[in-house]
């Protein structure tokens, strides 16, 4: 993928972007790049993503565009704030060695909303990305504030405008968008107005090891109050449509879900240059995950939202471990990828539990996967952690399952709820969408009896979630990711359990608030055939090592990949995504 940065960027990377054009794309993928802009007319501050330590970022697939109005936004006059803000602090640290950033605090006395970085992937074509988004029931006007580059000179600035703007008719409308032409999948970086509440805000001194000329780190804020995307204020009030839920069983074809991949390279350390060079192991790049699934029925649901309750979720019962094992996960596809049976779903059910597991992780509700999984976890005294998958339908595609879940209302069995897998990883949704959809799932299935105590999150893997937990946190009860260890090429399989541990520390930074209730690994294992990555080598005796290196780690956190081998599945780039199958090892 050609990571492509627009003008928003620009003023960041300076001089750094014509030595580092040709890795624009790798820092990409790995996740090592922060992005940002510098905001003059606002508070003189740089506002950039912050990675940390990257796991492997392939290009995620197209996305689906919405069907919206585009409008051309004619600016109004608007006041700028002059306060400190606690926007990421960007350096580019000139040749390679150690630099120490010292310790920094910023209290914001006031609410205060300035321009900040996000992006999104654009495949092939004209399109037109950014602005604010609004959607109407009936004719009416809007005002609101947008965030858009204006360039004089050499100087690019990313300021926020004021627009009051019409809206003939009910729909979807998007205000300030930009529209440009791409010719291959890109992605982009562009501002979005953000608040910061009050509250105190710091870095701890920091110390990297730079490896690389003219490395651009980025050292963020942290504090117990996220900024939040500025909601838009409006001249009318709208009256949203009321939905009666209606729900159809779907009916399912064979999914070809593929175990992701990711590669994280060893953990930044940033103080006076100094003149040693470090060499970086290589980067694999591979394939993304390709999990397809089936059309749905077209069941409409009210995506009403609630924020999470402050319930901890360590000592309820329902994360129950046997030693040092917790979950494995678990596929209900026989290997030509048709649905097993019952009987069969019954027999497999067992040999986990027999296995010392407690727990089975299911990712969607396909294949009669509730009914036939739920019955054997109720035979042998299993919990389970429920998924709704989200796919290139994106959040109206899996709105079906949530429904289906209401149905079903076996409560007792279930541990957690996981709505999505990887979703913004893959770009089949929003930050925004994940959150709001995670919220209104909650609360559909309170509403539906659904215990409180039963925790709702998502999973992605640790680069998303470093990019997007800003708009994810409130939404989220426990933290969740998905940590393949093999897809790092410095990590063999006796360091697995090492890593695995030190990226759930990572995990648990993005959104402490919920880390303190639970931070979990849902998907991690080693593969028992394919090629080699680096000091990651498949086979039969590795994948023993590397899962039991887990399993003494952090296995009560951890859910096991996976029971079986998917033969259903493409190899993929390093010809290991059939082969992930483990049973065997208990």
């Amino acid at each position: 993928m050609k990571a492509t940065f627009f003008a928003a960027s620009a003023a960041l990377l300076g001089s750094v972007a014509a030595s580092h054009q040709n890795h624009a794309g790798f820092h990409n993928r790995r996740g090592l790049m922060g992005t940002g802009v510098i905001y003059e007319e606002v508070c003189s501050t740089y506002t950039s993503t912050w990675c940390g330590e990257a796991t492997l970022v392939p290009a995620p697939p197209p996305a689906v565009a919405n069907s919206t109005y585009y409008v051309t936004p004619s600016p109004l006059p608007t006041s700028t704030s002059t306060c400190a803000v606690p926007t990421p602090e960007v350096t580019t640290c000139p040749t390679p060695g150690t630099y120490t950033f010292p310790a920094k605090t910023i209290t914001v006395t006031e609410s205060t909303t300035v321009c900040a970085a996000t992006t999104t992937v654009l495949p092939p074509g004209t399109h037109t990305y950014g602005g604010v988004t609004t959607s109407v029931v009936t004719s009416t006007t809007v005002t609101c504030p947008y965030a858009t580059v204006s360039t004089s000179g050499s100087v690019t600035t990313s300021v926020i405008l004021t627009t009051t703007y019409v809206c003939p008719e009910a729909g979807e409308y998007t205000i300030g968008g930009t529209t440009t032409s791409v010719s291959e999948t890109e992605t982009c970086v562009y501002p979005i107005p953000t608040t910061y509440a009050p509250g105190t805000y710091t870095h701890s001194e920091t110390t990297v090891t730079v490896v690389k000329t003219s490395e651009v780190y980025i050292c963020p804020y942290e504090t117990s109050q996220a900024p939040s995307p500025y909601v838009a204020p409006t001249s009318a009030v709208y009256t949203p449509a009321v939905y009666t839920p209606v729900y159809s069983k779907p009916a399912y074809s064979a999914p070809a879900y593929s175990a992701p991949a990711y590669s994280a390279p060893a953990a930044p350390v940033y103080s006076a240059p100094a003149a040693s060079v470090y060499s970086a192991p290589a980067a694999p790049v591979y394939s993304a995950p390709a999990y397809s699934k089936p059309a749905h029925s077209a069941a409409v649901y009210s995506a009403a939202a609630a924020k999470p309750s402050t319930v901890s979720y360590g000592g309820n019962g329902r994360i129950v471990t046997k030693g040092n094992k917790w979950a494995m996960t678990y596929t209900p596809y026989t290997s030509s990828g048709s649905c097993k049976t019952a009987g069969e779903v019954m027999s497999d059910i067992q040999s986990i539990s027999e296995k010392g597991f407690t727990t089975v992780r299911v990712y969607s509700t396909d294949c009669s996967g509730l009914e036939n999984i739920g019955a054997a976890c109720e035979a042998y005294n299993m919990h389970m952690i429920v998924g709704v998958f989200i796919d290139n339908t994106g959040i109206s595609g899996a709105k079906p399952q949530v429904e289906a879940i209401i149905s079903w209302g076996k409560w007792e069995l279930v541990s957690m709820f996981v709505i999505g897998n990887e979703a913004l990883f893959n770009g089949y949704c929003s930050a925004s969408e994940l959150a709001e959809f995670i919220c209104s799932s909650r609360t559909a299935f309170q509403a539906a009896g659904c215990p409180k105590d039963i925790p709702v999150t998502t999973t992605e893997p640790l680069s998303s979630l470093q990019e997007y937990g800003s708009q994810l946190c409130y939404a989220l009860d426990v933290m969740g990711a998905n940590i393949q260890s093999y897809f790092n090429s410095g990590v063999s399989p006796s360091g697995a359990g090492d890593f695995v541990l030190s990226q759930l520390e990572l995990v648990a930074k993005v959104c402490p608030e919920a880390a303190k209730k639970g931070c979990y690994n849902l998907e991690s294992g080693w593969p028992t055939a394919g090629n080699s990555n680096g000091a990651a080598v498949p086979g039969q005796s590795e994948q023993k090592e590397a899962i039991f290196s887990i399993l003494e780690k952090c296995g009560t956190q951890s859910a096991i990949f996976s029971y079986q081998n998917d033969l259903w599945k493409a190899a993929g780039s390093y010809g290991v995504e059939q082969s992930w199958g483990c049973a065997d090892l208990f």
